[in-house]
């Protein structure tokens, strides 16, 4: 049988299916996908959201970490009472009770290279919420391998970039970033950067499950909050890249 919408999700999907090249088909092919945040700090916490109340059916949140108070300045799922809670836990809880017509998990552990692929395998999309390089990198290969699109974003203090990597498509953040920049712990931040770039992580997800604009595969999405400013940079596959050189492109999500 093929699955419908009810009508309390009709409403409460209302808005966004009057969206052109949205309709209620579309609404349906959310509430089929999965997606995989990595992470539940300043981006996944906001990505976590906004992907729960349009009705995006499966979320899978991995972190090992617990809140802190020095998380709560963007970090919007964690709340007083969560402070020294796994994060993936209070994450599940409050989503839960944003919509509890999807399903959400929580894995409570560290993305290895050993374990990325069965973390992330059956996933439409791949969310890059991390917060630092060895991660985003670990991420990188695994959605390589398993031909997952990732939809990275990385913040500093009140900048940022997202680029959306689709496997065989466009080039993979090895190619772009062939050396992981230095870590550096603790950095600068405030909350709207990284809620920023967790919306425009948010919109790369909905038009990679539906099929709708352009998403931004082969381009960089700089930010700078000191001026204002955005700019677009084009950036290419690397042919002798290490990670992605052989990798075919395959049929879109939708």
């Amino acid at each position: 049988m093929t699955p419908k919408l009810s009508k309390e999700e009709l409403e409460r999907y209302d808005r966004q299916i009057m969206i052109r090249g949205w309709s209620e088909e579309g609404q349906l092919k959310l509430k089929k996908a999965k997606v995989v945040i990595a992470g539940a700090g300043g981006l996944g916490n906001p990505a976590a959201i906004y992907l729960a109340a349009a009705g995006l059916g499966r979320i899978l949140n991995i972190d090992n970490d617990q809140y802190e108070l020095s998380n709560l300045n963007r970090q919007i799922l964690g709340w007083q009472k969560d402070i020294g809670r796994p994060k993936v836990e209070a994450v599940r809880e409050k989503l839960r009770a944003l919509n509890p017509d999807i399903e959400v998990e929580a894995a409570a552990t560290e993305i290895t290279a050993e374990n990325v692929c069965d973390l992330i395998r059956g996933s439409d999309v791949v969310v890059d919420a991390m917060d630092n390089w060895k991660t985003r990198f670990c991420l990188n290969s695994g959605c390589v391998e398993c031909r997952i699109p990732l939809v990275h974003a990385g913040i500093h203090g009140l900048s940022g970039q997202i680029t959306t990597i689709v496997p065989g498509e466009g080039p993979c953040l090895q190619c772009i970033i062939p050396k992981p920049p230095p870590e550096i712990r603790p950095f600068p931040v405030v909350g709207a950067t990284p809620g920023l770039f967790a919306m425009l992580q948010t919109m790369e997800v909905f038009k990679l499950i539906l099929g709708l604009g352009k998403p931004l595969v082969g381009r960089l999405l700089l930010f700078s909050g000191e001026d204002m400013s955005f700019n677009t940079v084009q950036v290419s596959r690397n042919p002798d890249c290490p990670i992605c050189s052989r990798t075919q492109p395959k049929s879109r999500v939708h």
